[in-house]
Order: C-alpha cells, then structure tokens, then sequence
C-alpha cells in the first residue's frame, strides 16, 4: 500500500515524563485522527502533539493511522542490537566506580557505565564518554540530568564553542550526552534537533624518512627504539601498540597481529627486518612477559610514556614539529603511497574501513608535485 501522508514519532519528555511526540505536515485527515486521540496535548516548546509514552498509546496510534498514514518510527525505535558474532571484548569500567572523588563531584550514573560495558565498547572510547559525560552533569550539578533539556545542551555546547573547544571535542562531547538519553535511557533521537559543528577537515602532519630515521638514532635505549621504531614501520595507532602480546609478531611470516585494534576489528600490518633484529635483542634484555611492552610488575605500558618517548626523540633529532604517535602512522601511510603502494593495501594496513578515510594522504603524498612546473624557474 502506497500512503500519501506520513506521521513520525518522536521521544519527548515533557513535565519529567516520556512522551510521544507527533509530527506530521498540515493535514486535515490526519489533524482530525489526532483530534480524536483521547488525552492528546500540544507542546509549544516542541512545535507537535503528543501522548504519554506507553504500550497502549502507541497501540492506539497504530490502529487509528492504519491505512491513512504510514507511521514512521524510524526515530522512535531505534536501538542498535549487540552484535552477537562480535568477538570478545573485555572492557573494564570498575576504575571509574573504585575512584576516589572529590566532594561534591558528581560521578557517572552507574547505569551509563553499565551500558557502555554491555555495548563492549572500546576501553579508549569509554573512558572518553565518561570524562566527557562527567564534565557535562557537574556544569549542571544541582540538577538531575533526566530534567535537562535541549536548550540546557545548547548552551553548555555553546560555552565549549566560545571557550575555543575544538570542532571535535564538542562532537565527542554531544556523542557522550546522547549516550546517556538515547542509549541508557532508550530515548533515541530525543535531541534530535541539536546541531554539531562541521567537521574540520586538516590534513595530516607528515615527517620525511630522514627525520622518522633521526628520531629512531635519537632513542634512550633498545626499548624506545623499538617502541618509534614499530609505530612508524607497522603504521600502529598507540593503543595498538601498548595491547600487543609477544606473540603477536609472527618473524615466520614477517607480520605484526593487531587484535581488537579500533572499532574491535583485528588485522595484520607488516613486520620490518631491521625493527625484527632490535625487537630480539630488546627480547633478551628486557623479557616481557604477557606484552610485548610492560611497565613495572609486567602491567601495560603506560600510554603517557610514549606519548614522552616520541616527543623526546623528536627534539633530539632537532625537529621542530609537534610530534605524536599518530604522526609516525601518518608518516607510514605517506610514505607507502609515495613509494608506490596502491591505496586499498595501505587501507588494509592502517586498518580504515573505506579507501575514502585513506584517501587523505593523497593530498600530503609529495610524488604528485614532482611533474607540475615550477612557475618561478
């Protein structure tokens, strides 16, 4: 059956209570059905009617728009299910309940940290939802979240904005703040109508050889050599780096195993003959046990540490740059397409869903300036 009128549900909380919002363009028929709907309001903050959220009003609109109108609830139910062919992934939240606050500091809901944990999300992302999230409650920390609203996110979002934040600081920001009502709290779409900022579109910072090469000679010891060393030849992002397992780096077929890297996704990147004689001495002298780089009793390196490794080296080797980990995976990737590699295979390597997240590279890549004239000449 083919409708010529639509009506859209949408999540509102109204006076403290879920409601469903319903929004359709000027229609006799339709205004008159919704006329007819027993205990239906009109919300002037929302511009649409509405009716208390429950199975028998959503029952009700169903039956009375049932071949007169489709009813889209492409806003209203939308929950994405767990993936059950996912594979495993630990995530550990009890940190975050185990910490020692300040008073007055209002903690993330327990049920927020809940969620995240059965989503499985990844332990970078969900330490930023929490510290994101937690710096939005405690701006408005004499009110109860669930009482906010969407002029309340608006102007928090704006004082980001006016404070200078980044555009993606504040988009990570609003995905911490919809986590909450769309996801916990099963609300999808309830700040449907808050805008993010564009995404700023830079290109990557990107190091010649010779000073990726400067950085390496300009390491403390075997340790920090390898650490520049494997971030730059496997193209891997620092958390890539700090999960690996000894058993990771397969010298047999010349690989390097990335498990659970970002978006939970393993992949295979290369492994150099050069970094493969460094990592054994560094084997022998340093005897890691459960990863391939541990801190003090065999923990997890610490993700600050490299972040200092790679700064360090890089001042030594007299680059003026600010530079990251990331940098070194940006440099990987340049390099590989000026050499020649065709871009689906760097795509692979770096792990990018689509060649289009790769394809940022072709705008830095110096081979595609060596034919074009030089005016001044």
């Amino acid at each position: 059956m083919e409708y010529r009128s639509s009506i859209s549900l949408k999540h509102l909380l109204i006076d403290n209570k879920k409601c469903v919002g319903l929004q359709f363009s000027t229609n006799k028929v339709i205004q008159a059905l919704v006329d007819s709907m027993p205990n239906v309001l009109w919300s002037q903050h929302y511009g649409m009617f509405y009716v208390i959220n429950n199975s028998q009003n959503l029952k009700l609109i169903y039956k009375i728009f049932r071949g007169v109108a489709w009813v889209n609830g492409n806003y209203f139910f939308h929950d994405r299910k767990i993936n059950d062919h996912k594979p495993k992934v630990k995530v550990n939240v009890d940190w975050f309940r185990k910490r020692k606050l300040k008073p007055g500091y209002k903690a993330c809901p327990e049920e927020y940290l809940q969620k995240l944990e059965l989503k499985k999300y990844a332990d970078n992302t969900v330490r930023l939802y929490v510290s994101y999230f937690e710096k939005f409650i405690n701006h408005y920390a004499s009110q109860d979240p669930m009482n906010l609203n969407e002029i309340d996110v608006r102007n928090y979002l704006q004082k980001l904005v006016q404070e200078g934040r980044s555009n993606s600081y504040v988009n990570l920001m609003v995905n911490s703040i919809k986590f909450y009502y769309e996801i916990v709290h099963q609300m999808p779409n309830r700040f449907y109508s808050i805008e993010r900022p564009r995404k700023e579109e830079r290109l990557p910072v990107v190091l010649s050889h010779e000073e990726v090469m400067g950085m390496v000679k300009h390491t403390d010891n075997i340790k920090h050599r390898c650490i520049v060393s494997l971030l730059y030849s496997s193209g891997l992002r620092r958390g890539e780096l700090l999960n690996l397992s000894v058993d990771d780096i397969d010298s047999k077929r010349m690989i390097v195993r990335v498990r659970q890297g970002k978006g939970n996704k393993d992949r295979l990147t290369v492994l150099s003959e050069l970094l493969l004689s460094d990592l054994r001495r560094y084997y022998i002298e340093y005897r890691p046990r459960t990863y391939l780089f541990e801190g003090l009793r065999g923990s997890k390196y610490s993700s600050s540490s490299v972040v200092k490794i790679i700064a360090s080296a890089a001042r030594r080797a007299g680059i003026r740059k600010r530079v990251t980990p990331h940098v070194l995976r940006h440099s990987f990737a340049t390099h590989l397409l000026e050499s020649g590699t065709d871009i689906r295979h760097i795509q692979l390597l770096l792990g990018h869903k689509s060649t289009k997240t790769t394809e940022i590279y072709t705008h830095v890549a110096n081979n595609l300036f060596i034919n074009i004239k030089d005016l001044l000449s």
